[in-house]
């Protein structure tokens, strides 16, 4: 436990820290989630359109340091090309 104030404060902020970045890191699975499912049932359209809501939260969550830019675009990357081969 933490002994002096600022370390007790610092405690207090890393929690809600946790708190939130884990709420908008489950956000952003859903958004995953709704892709794949769309992708999974075969729907072209259904997926292009789940991806493209996808796409600027998880730009958004990766600009807030939640998840990091590399893994942000590795994932974006991914869905992406099995968007484009449902289409094909």
């Amino acid at each position: 436990m933490a002994n002096s104030k600022q370390a007790r404060k610092r405690a207090r902020q890393a929690e809600g820290r946790r708190v939130l970045k884990a709420s908008q890191r489950s956000m952003v699975r859903t958004y995953i989630k709704r892709v794949i499912k769309a992708i999974n049932g075969g729907d072209h359209a259904e997926a292009m359109a789940a991806f493209q809501q996808a796409q600027p939260v998880i730009d958004r969550i990766a600009d807030k340091d939640v998840l990091s830019k590399k893994r942000a675009a590795r994932m974006k990357s991914r869905l992406n090309k099995r968007v484009k081969a449902l289409a094909a």
